[in-house]
């Protein structure tokens, strides 16, 4: 039975699964599910509550048809806002609506968007500047998710590489790798990645600060990987295949890439899959506290930054809701993981 076979088959599994394909298929058509651009401010709905979709209305004699009504504020003495739903109107939630203008795969011109209203209607409520929380939270999935998995694949690419040339060769060159791993693994991770994030210029764009962090967390996730390929390999060298190849004149560099690496892989899908949360946690730190992806671009972390203030968070509740999502992919991809092993372990 293949691996594939064994995690459908089990209900947590299966559910982490469908979690982590939900995220990605919302990041990648965010456009299409986003009703508003993520950019875009209305002072009209400063800290707007999430909207309230209704089905019933039996003096309009409406059922089972969703619709919303407009919110309306007043300003009490301390000059905060209290929203109120307006009901002398209602606004009946379109499918397939048209809307703001957007790129497919940024090619294709479309404005095609799976649900609008003629009123505004902000699902998970907005932000201190009349933003969309909901388009918001879809476009930083695409920053927080796509960090992971790329930082994930660079790090460990360059661990199995580094380690499978260290365990291969040994001796000197592997001593002088090892310290080197040594030194990388014995300064904190989280403290060497502001280090480095706080070197570079402060006026980056979102764009260069979004491949930066990428870059610093591959730099530093690559260690503890080569350190433990290093021991695969060690032991791998000394198999009769490998004795085999260097008979034959192989070299070593292709013996690495064909005989050595491919025997580690098992270890390393599990290993990619178990370090993505981590990545992803990393850079809503650093967005979080001001270093990584800046306003208005989006980003779980920042997303989180109004959060800060418990005052905040007791008036604007919602504002927590970009927490969840990271808490929801981050044990996703842990559960996964760790079925992962079981079933490799299993197999071996």
């Amino acid at each position: 039975m293949s691996v594939f076979k064994k995690i459908i088959k089990d209900k947590v599994s299966l559910i982490s699964l469908g979690v982590l394909i939900f995220l990605y298929l919302g990041a990648i058509f965010a456009p299409f599910f986003s009703p508003y651009p993520y950019d875009e401010e209305d002072v009209e709905y400063i800290w707007a509550p999430p909207a309230k979709i209704h089905f019933f209305d039996f003096k309009r004699k409406i059922f089972f048809r969703p619709f919303v009504y407009a919110y309306r504020y007043k300003i009490d003495e301390y000059y905060q806002r209290h929203y109120y739903e307006d009901k002398s109107k209602i606004y009946p939630i379109k499918f397939f609506v048209r809307g703001f203008k957007y790129k497919i795969l940024g090619i294709i011109p479309c404005d095609l968007h799976l649900f609008g209203a003629d009123t505004k209607i902000y699902l998970f409520g907005a932000d201190g500047k009349g933003r969309d929380l909901f388009s918001r939270i879809l476009y930083g999935a695409r920053v927080s998710l796509s960090i992971g998995i790329i930082a994930s694949l660079i790090s460990f690419s360059l661990g199995l590489i580094i380690g499978g040339i260290s365990g291969y060769f040994g001796g000197r060159i592997d001593n002088i790798i090892m310290r080197i791993v040594e030194m990388f693994m014995m300064i904190p991770s989280f403290y060497l990645l502001l280090a480095l994030r706080a070197s570079f210029p402060p006026d980056l764009t979102s764009t260069q600060i979004y491949f930066l962090i990428v870059i610093i967390l591959s730099f530093i996730g690559w260690a503890q990987i080569a350190r433990i390929i290093r021991g695969m390999a060690l032991s791998l060298r000394e198999r009769d295949y490998v004795y085999a190849a260097k008979a034959l004149g192989v070299s070593d560099f292709k013996i690495i890439i064909s005989h050595i690496l491919p025997h580690t892989f098992s270890y390393a899908l599990v290993a990619i899959v178990l370090s993505i949360p981590g990545y992803i946690l990393a850079e809503a730190g650093l967005s979080l506290l001001g270093l990584g992806i800046q306003e208005p671009e989006a980003s779980w972390g920042n997303l989180l930054s109004s959060a800060l203030s418990i005052v905040k968070i007791r008036i604007y509740p919602w504002i927590i809701i970009p927490g969840i999502f990271i808490l929801l992919a981050t044990i996703s991809f842990n559960i996964l993981g760790e079925r992962l092993r079981e079933i490799l372990t299993s197999r071996q």
